[in-house]
């Protein structure tokens, strides 16, 4: 398994870093959860330079890169807590209709996702907790001419302004992937934590999605097995963007025990200070670790991406809980404040955390791939 970066890929890492450091600021997210601005020049100058395109297959117009060069993105999109339907699009939307569509569906939905002339999300959960497949109630049955879905999906990322959503709901002996126009999915925006990037709700009253836009074959084992593969893919995805909101959570923690003076010393001279330091470093370098194996996993398609996915997304939420605890008690009474800019990563972090499970369900899936029974 190939654990090491390429030049090209360190390459990318830079470049997209760079991109970000210009095009979205801190005060750019700020205005997006103080004023409810939407980043259109972001998103405009992220298809520019045909980020969407990243992972798409080359037969498909895209650029046919590895998950690899699309989890580096979302490490850097979220170390700047990037709004935007980027994540979303590339890491959810795009590896369902990859993982489960026809060749013709593939060209007809990915083709517009990597020239950016649409938006998608998924649309996986049916309980705030119930993360898991086996947890999916919502069926799809068969009606002439397509599919009828009737329910509620949680914890979507987007609104309203998506263009697609695909809907995972149980269809004969197995799992069906549907993509159904943002406008029929009745997306209804949540009071989220996390501002920067709104999260919804879809109502589905009777649905009838038609045979063209159930990708593959509704309830077959070929598409039970996309569905899962492609949730791997958004799962690893999130997890490295909670891991790359940590570190610049951190680092502007470090930054701050560094100068800030008590009793004529930097308070990071402090052994408690230090210990919250390295713990927070430790967290943060075991759940990156875990995360890019997770990765490399998935690329290589080896038998154990499942497992791989579940250590990374439980790393990245215990990694998520003690970074933003340590943080703000670091900051000491600036970092409670709204002024300071430490929010908007612990919210981010926090909120990304839970979706697509959090620790608790993912230990548990990690325990039960290794034979580990509860007493």
């Amino acid at each position: 398994m190939e654990l090491e970066f390429t030049g090209e890929q360190d390459e990318l890492r830079s470049s997209v870093r760079s991109f970000l450091d210009k095009e979205c600021p801190l005060h750019l997210v700020r205005s997006v959860v103080e004023t409810g601005e939407t980043p259109e020049a972001l998103w405009a100058a992220m298809v520019a330079l045909d980020w969407p395109a990243l992972a798409v297959p080359e037969e498909n117009d895209g650029l046919g890169l590895s998950l690899v060069e699309t989890a580096v993105v979302a490490e850097e999109l979220g170390r700047v807590v990037a709004p935007g339907p980027l994540l979303a699009t590339v890491t959810q939307f795009a590896p369902m209709v990859r993982e489960v569509g026809t060749p013709e569906q593939r060209q007809r939905f990915l083709a517009p996702v990597a020239a950016g002339a649409i938006t998608g999300t998924l649309a996986f959960a049916d309980h705030p907790r119930g993360w898991a497949l086996d947890a999916v109630t919502m069926t799809a049955q068969r009606a002439e001419g397509g599919w009828v879905l009737d329910g509620t999906k949680v914890g979507i990322l987007g609104d309203a302004g998506m263009d697609e959503v695909v809907v995972v709901a149980r269809a004969a002996d197995g799992m069906g992937a549907f993509v159904v126009p943002a406008g029929e999915a009745r997306l209804t925006a949540l009071h989220s934590l996390d501002a920067s990037r709104p999260l919804a709700t879809a109502t589905f009253d009777r649905v009838l999605v038609p045979d063209h836009r159930a990708l593959g074959e509704p309830g077959s084992p070929d598409a039970t097995l996309g569905v899962t593969r492609a949730l791997q893919e958004a799962t690893v995805a999130l997890a490295l963007e909670t891991v790359g909101t940590c570190d610049a959570l951190f680092q502007t923690v470090l930054s701050y025990a560094k100068d800030r003076k008590q009793f004529g010393v930097a308070i990071g001279s402090f052994q408690a200070v230090k210990h919250k330091m390295t713990n927070m470093y430790l967290a943060i370098e075991r759940a990156r670790s875990l995360c890019y194996y997770a990765v490399a996993a998935i690329d290589e398609d080896t038998p154990a991406r499942a497992t791989a996915t579940s250590m990374a997304k439980a790393a990245s939420d215990d990694c998520q809980r003690l970074v933003c605890r340590d943080s703000i008690q670091s900051f000491g009474g600036i970092g409670f404040t709204w002024e300071h800019d430490g929010h908007l990563f612990v919210k981010r972090a926090q909120t990304t955390g839970a979706l697509l499970g959090g620790a608790a369900e993912h230990s548990v899936a990690v325990a039960s791939a290794l034979g580990v029974t509860r007493s």
